[in-house]
């Protein structure tokens, strides 16, 4: 049996309001479930984009939003070489952006064959986004090019991270032969990365490259590979790196800029022993050396290295707020 229900006229406008107020909350209801099946973009479907720069194209992705973060990339590496949990665990806090430099994989033009070319390419692809001041990021031969950034332009620079990398100059420790047979393989298995990117002797670490494998691996859209005949522009640019005609390594006894260095204890191209032997020298440089980690700490611990990041970036923040 239907049942009618009669209200009083005073009532009316409220019961009228109750189901206003219902029907927004059901429009809400709606609204945020449309918004839950848009796919949010992460690491592994961020879109390739380019930036038209001076006739030729950067490629580059965004993740994320906040403070704008460039990252620069390793020997022979393109945008599908960063793991995926690490740039998402970065993202949280600031936008990530990862790029290709000229010539290479997805970005067109004649590759640089000298670290202050290759640094030009975070300069323009700063500027063509519309960054007045990044935090600038880099690992292994991306270090290098942070590095020079970093002293050649540090108008552009707010903090530095470096992962995984050298000073500029002459340094006393360097490659692992096993690191020169493996590093220029035309393609990298599992077991190629553990000895590049890890920790062979720890099980732990063997685990976590395969892990780091698997995620990498989950992108389907995927970049270009660098070429064998494209390793040179990389050789190259670390003779440039080694003479230092830029006198980088003087400037990082006099910069302002905060720098955080993160290394593996088992680095198999580029050992902390050489930022060691420059303590007391670098004002502004801490040094974080994680056990049982090699060349790629971020990708054995994604989320652990990018809240030393996010701590080392807040407490440099709260420090220059206060002066």
């Amino acid at each position: 049996m239907r049942q009618i229900i009669l209200l009083p006229r005073t009532m009316l406008p409220a019961y009228i309001l109750c189901l206003l107020a219902f029907a927004g909350c059901k429009n809400d209801n709606t609204k945020n479930t449309l918004m839950s099946d848009k796919p949010s973009i992460t690491a592994v479907n961020a879109p390739t984009q380019f930036a038209d720069i001076n006739g030729r194209k950067i490629a580059y992705r965004t993740v994320g939003s906040g403070a704008p973060m460039i990252l620069c990339q390793r020997f022979r590496g393109n945008m599908d070489d960063w793991d995926p949990a690490f740039i998402d665990a970065l993202a949280k806090n600031y936008e990530v952006i990862i790029f290709n430099y000229t010539g290479l994989a997805s970005s067109t033009g004649e590759p640089h064959t000298d670290m202050k070319t290759f640094s030009s390419d975070v300069i323009d692809l700063a500027k063509a986004l519309g960054h007045q001041k990044v935090i600038l990021g880099g690992w292994s031969f991306g270090g290098w090019v942070a590095q020079i950034v970093t002293t050649e332009n540090p108008e552009l620079v707010a903090q530095t991270i470096l992962i995984g990398t050298k000073p500029p100059g002459e340094n006393k420790h360097t490659f692992e032969d096993i690191f020169l047979q493996t590093a220029y393989k035309p393609d990298y298995d599992v077991a190629d990365e553990v000895i590049l990117f890890f920790e062979p002797i720890s099980a732990f670490s063997r685990k976590a490259a395969q892990e780091s494998h698997d995620r990498i691996a989950a992108r389907k859209e995927k970049d270009p590979r660098v070429t064998v005949d494209q390793f040179k522009f990389y050789a190259m640019g670390n003779e440039d790196f080694i003479k230092d005609p830029y006198n980088a390594r003087q400037k990082l006894t006099t910069t302002t800029i905060p720098i955080l260095v993160i290394s593996g204890d088992h680095e198999v191209c580029f050992p902390p022993e050489n930022w060691f032997e420059l303590n007391r020298k670098l004002p502004t440089t801490q040094v974080v050396v994680i056990p049982r980690a090699g060349h790629g700490p971020q990708h054995q611990y994604p989320e652990m290295t990018a809240d030393y990041i996010h701590s080392f970036i807040q407490t440099n923040n709260r420090l220059a707020a206060a002066q």
